[in-house]
């Protein structure tokens, strides 16, 4: 198993030049590279992606398989389960590889926020007078506004009396570990190097493609994640103007918009043996729930607990856990109703510093996690994260000494 991500990048910012189907394909050859494998042993791609229009359409997934050096025999598929698509790709790659089916699977995600605004689908759609995924019947059982993970963050932060001063802190805290990690080198193991290629407005705000023209040529490469806060104060987050008149969310305590991709690679023994690959970790156990698609985000609370118990552990056998930190009110509440140690939780920072590019953040919990645990030398790790509807997916994962399979 290898699992890689490129480091993320703000909105406009160092990989808003990149199409995204180039940004994938460049994590999809490290994979390659990274296990020095064959690229006809990969059997499909299985890609995340959320915003499935304009440079994101046309199944994105084979789009980036052709922009890679795959031979153009691997399929691929691109599916939606909102911000747990590609933790639902590692899911459906496992169980593809678990059934014999396939031997060597590649579960990813990419999402570019900067070329494909995060109201695309919905909005552009329903203005061109095309409809609206909320259907008389669902209007009809849903009486209230439309489905927001906004008003779910402000109610999650209502229903377990989390004060604005708790969440504030727990951002201040997502910069700073975000921040030692990239200062001892705690993500070098993970991100793929990419050139730095920016949108150019010479023309007015569309995208205008990859430059390949050379004029991006002289920018370096992409290391880094460009959205954490060297110098975040908690003064300087506690001036941020609150998202809702007296609500409890503000633009700092909520995840970044991101570009990026991310992706693992999943193999049976006899991919495995096939590759020669050293394993990095075990899939111990998956589960996926749903929940209240109004407050949305509180799926990964239940969904926690059943995995646990359905995998036979406690919260207190889990070394390492990645919560997604969509808003700062759903890793608060999640410690609060599960009691893991706070010092195990999203220890290299989150998506409040590091980014949330949608469709590509399943995998990238997913890559921070098990090179968290070989570096620190832990046993189990488990991730989850909320959902567009009110859903959650869990993983949890055995580290593999090195030589082990």
């Amino acid at each position: 198993m290898a699992a890689a991500r490129t480091a993320g990048g703000r909105r406009g910012g160092r990989l808003s030049g990149w199409h995204p189907a180039d940004l994938a394909a460049q994590v999809i050859d490290a994979l390659v590279d990274r296990s020095n494998a064959d690229p006809a042993l990969v059997e499909d791609v299985i890609m995340g992606c959320v915003l499935q229009a304009g440079e994101q359409s046309g199944c994105i997934g084979r789009m980036a398989v052709l922009a890679s050096k795959l031979p153009k025999a691997v399929p691929a598929v691109t599916i939606d389960r909102q911000c747990g698509s590609s933790q639902q790709a590692l899911h459906f790659a496992a169980q593809a590889v678990m059934s014999g089916t396939m031997d060597c699977v590649i579960a990813a995600g990419v999402e570019s926020m900067s070329r494909i605004p995060m109201a695309a689908l919905s909005k552009i759609y329903k203005d061109a007078g095309l409809g609206h995924y909320m259907s008389p019947t669902i209007r009809e059982r849903y009486p209230g506004p439309e489905f927001s993970q906004f008003m779910g963050a402000e109610m999650m932060a209502e229903k377990y009396q989390l004060s604005r001063d708790a969440l504030d802190c727990y951002s201040l805290q997502s910069h700073q570990r975000a921040a030692a990690a990239t200062l001892d080198g705690g993500f070098a193991a993970e991100i793929v190097p990419v050139a730095v290629r920016v949108i150019d407005h010479s023309e007015g705000p569309a995208p205008t493609g990859n430059h390949d023209d050379g004029s991006n040529d002289d920018l370096g490469m992409h290391v880094a994640d460009e959205g954490i806060r060297k110098d975040a104060t908690l003064e300087g987050i506690r001036g941020v103007k609150l998202l809702r008149e007296g609500g409890r969310i503000t633009a700092a305590s909520a995840s970044q918009i991101c570009d990026g991709a991310s992706g693992v690679l999943v193999v049976n023994d006899r991919g495995l043996k096939a590759m020669g690959a050293r394993p990095l970790a075990r899939i111990h156990h998956m589960t996926v729930v749903g929940g209240d698609p109004v407050i949305m985000l509180e799926a990964p609370l239940p969904a926690t607990h059943h995995a646990l118990k359905k995998a036979g552990l406690t919260v207190d056998d889990i070394d390492l856990f990645e919560v997604n930190e969509a808003f700062a009110s759903v890793p608060v509440a999640w410690l609060q109703d599960t009691g893991a140690d706070p010092a195990r939780l999203n220890v290299n920072g989150g998506a409040i510093a590091l980014g949330h590019p949608l469709g590509a953040s399943g995998t990238r919990l997913m890559t921070t996690l098990v090179h968290s645990l070989q570096a620190r030398s832990k046993r189990y790790g488990l991730q989850t994260m909320c959902e567009g509807g009110g859903q959650a997916n869990v993983t949890i994962v055995e580290r593999l000494r090195a030589g082990s399979g």
